[in-house]
């Protein structure tokens, strides 16, 4: 999926890790001089160099957008309220259009919009989340990415029960901020990630247009609906609501979420931009579909009663 510009906006839209630093040891004194204290020398620091021309051109597009959306009472992070209350009828429904739909042919190159009914697909086996970063996002950025996906990633796990844990070890869930340089010269770099990527995967994110905000794909094990690697990209040069809007929608949507809904609301899977953050609305969804009522790999007619019934439990146990 990928996080898009509303048409409501006027505009014409919408790795280096964090090595040890090792104190150098103190120099030698002269005998009959008091000994100085040595200065800790940084050993290996990741290195931030300079943004190029066309990366610091769509950092200011996306400050611009960002502005504007919020003057259009877009990106809200309140999660919803008395403006947007739903049913467990709805709800049923929601799931239905967001789980098991996909937006677009597994081997997308994200161009064309393919809407067509699914299997039910999720992670069957522990997540190892890996967060990397383009040279040119700075330290203090990088850390506070960190920390953001790290807490929303613990968020899904409470949600979810899939154990999600923040590891180098054998990743098998990429979370990239590249700049535009890295995203454009990325495709042999993605190969490396995820096995069996499509090569028109590849080629929609080297080639990503300037409305498409963020995305993730997601390759399932052989012959089966379960999902065995993911990869999201996030454009390093996103100010911070719209870089954390795109953190809470395609980690949650790389959960097994993949489509999006105009009815659905208050809600993220939807293209509007409404809402920024993940809401109550899409934490049920997220309880529904891993409910061990539901199998991976149901289709959507076994699917339908049992998410309605899934639907009525939460509701009626005050979970709206």
């Amino acid at each position: 999926m990928r996080r898009q510009t509303p048409h409501v906006v006027a505009l014409a839209v919408m790795a280096g890790l964090l090595a040890g630093c090792e104190p150098a040891p103190p120099p030698e004194t002269v005998a009959a001089e008091p000994a100085a204290r040595a200065v800790p020398a940084p050993a290996d620091l990741p290195s931030v160099t300079t943004p190029s021309a066309a990366s610091r051109d769509m950092a200011a597009f996306y400050a611009r957008l960002q502005n504007q959306m919020l003057t259009q009472n877009l990106l809200r992070s309140d999660g919803g309220g008395p403006d947007t209350p739903f049913t467990d009828t709805m709800l049923a429904r929601n799931f239905m259009q967001i789980a098991l739909t996909t937006e677009y042919r597994d081997d997308s190159d994200f161009t064309v919009q393919q809407s067509s009914q699914s299997t039910l697909r999720r992670w069957e086996k522990p997540i190892r989340m890996q967060v990397s970063f383009s040279d040119t996002v700075p330290l203090a950025q990088r850390d506070q990415d960190r920390t953001s996906v790290s807490a929303f990633a613990a968020r899904l796990s409470r949600l979810t029960n899939v154990t999600i844990r923040q590891t180098d070890q054998n990743p098998n869930f990429h979370v990239l901020f590249l700049d535009e340089d890295d995203r454009r010269g990325a495709a042999a770099r993605l190969r490396a990630m995820v096995p069996n990527i499509s090569e028109a995967t590849v080629r929609g994110i080297t080639t990503l247009p300037r409305d498409q905000l963020c995305l993730v794909a997601s390759v399932f094990e052989q012959g089966k609906p379960a999902y065995a690697h993911a990869v999201v990209v996030i454009r390093a040069e996103h100010p911070n609501l719209i870089r954390t809007a795109c953190i809470h929608e395609e980690l949650a949507q790389g959960m097994g979420l993949p489509n999006d809904s105009d009815a659905a609301r208050p809600s993220i899977f939807n293209d509007s931009e409404e809402f920024a953050l993940l809401t109550r609305h899409d934490e049920l969804l997220l309880r529904m579909l891993y409910d061990p009522r539901l199998q991976t790999g149901m289709d959507p007619a076994t699917a339908a009663p049992i998410a309605r019934q899934i639907a009525r439990d939460l509701l009626a146990a005050g979970s709206s």
